[in-house]
């Protein structure tokens, strides 16, 4: 009797304190450097929150291991509402599959609250190349097996997964060459010293439109509004392909469902608003509103697509 009185208790009090839910500020982490589309969105989608919730959703980045350093302490916070995760592709699908003891488990340690989207990738390759189309870079790769080569921001990151993903369904083999960081992966392929990249949308848009690179085709499901008249991969050869940077928000194992309930509710508005969408679009990137139960399921199939394909590639990412 006693113990089911103190159970009710605790669910009362429970239930006050998420109701009240924020009464102070609330960290949100983005496990990587400033600057990128982690950054930008998960900064855009915390100041909607600190304007819908009256409490700042203070911002803070610390990147490293693929975002994964960052993850791991939001991992083993306080599970009270006030330590968030700006969640992503590399962070919680990739990276876990590229170490042989991950320090944290992305199903069974957080709680998936929402999805809010995030941008494709663009393949292109130097202006050189003699394949005008991504059907013909595919027959020149299959041709000189061995000889092409991509680069990537470094070994585990979503551009070089993209590029293995597309070998794998291709049939092509081409060189991946990491480097430590995009801009120096640009700055080569604009130089001829690489062949093509998977790069982030908006990045490489402008050089596409200089005629500095040539895009052959998009990562997404639809085509990009940045570059609308660049097909998407599927449609341009490789049927099926799809290999976007996903962003979401999540929280430590254990936060109260009532407060999940609320920042998903709020997060999913959020990605419908007029100047969310507007912001979406200049970044390339693309919404998504699901509930936790739907992000958790997504997670789980995009965790086995990846797996897939690091065991392919044989890349590892041990710290």
């Amino acid at each position: 009797m006693l113990r089911a009185f103190a159970f009710a208790a605790l669910l009362a009090c429970t239930g006050a304190f998420a109701q009240n839910w924020p009464t102070k500020p609330v960290h949100v982490m983005v496990p990587f450097a400033p600057g990128g589309s982690a950054d930008t969105l998960g900064r855009i989608v915390s100041a909607k929150l600190s304007e819908t919730f009256g409490q700042t959703f203070v911002v803070d980045n610390r990147g490293g291991v693929g975002g994964m350093i960052g993850s791991d302490q939001i991992a083993k916070s306080a599970p009270d509402g006030y330590s968030l995760l700006v969640s992503s592709i590399a962070s919680q699908a990739i990276g876990p599959a590229m170490q042989s003891h991950p320090p944290y488990d992305p199903i069974k340690d957080f709680t998936h609250i929402a999805l809010f989207g995030g941008p494709p990738l663009v393949f292109a390759v130097n202006p050189s190349l003699p394949a005008k189309t991504l059907k013909e870079f595919i027959a020149l790769a299959k041709a000189k097996p061995g000889e092409l080569n991509y680069a990537s921001s470094g070994p585990g990151t979503p551009y070089h997964m993209a590029g293995e993903l597309f070998k794998a369904m291709a049939g092509v083999n081409i060189v991946h060459v990491p480097y430590k960081g995009s801009s120096g992966a640009r700055t080569d392929i604009l130089g001829v010293q690489v062949q093509m990249m998977f790069d982030a949308i908006t990045t490489m848009a402008p050089n596409v439109e200089a005629g500095k690179v040539r895009a052959l085709g998009t990562s997404g499901k639809a085509r990009s509004s940045v570059l609308p008249n660049v097909p998407t991969i599927s449609e341009a050869g490789v049927p099926g392909y799809e290999s976007t940077i996903w962003l979401g928000i999540m929280a430590p194992k254990g936060t109260p469902r009532p407060i999940i309930d609320k920042l998903n509710a709020e997060i999913r508005k959020a990605v419908n608003s007029p100047d969310i969408k507007a912001a979406w679009e200049k970044q390339g990137a693309v919404g998504m509103s699901m509930t936790p139960e739907e992000f958790e399921r997504y997670l789980h199939g995009d965790i086995e697509k990846w797996a897939r394909i690091v065991k392919i590639s044989g890349a590892r990412q041990d710290r």
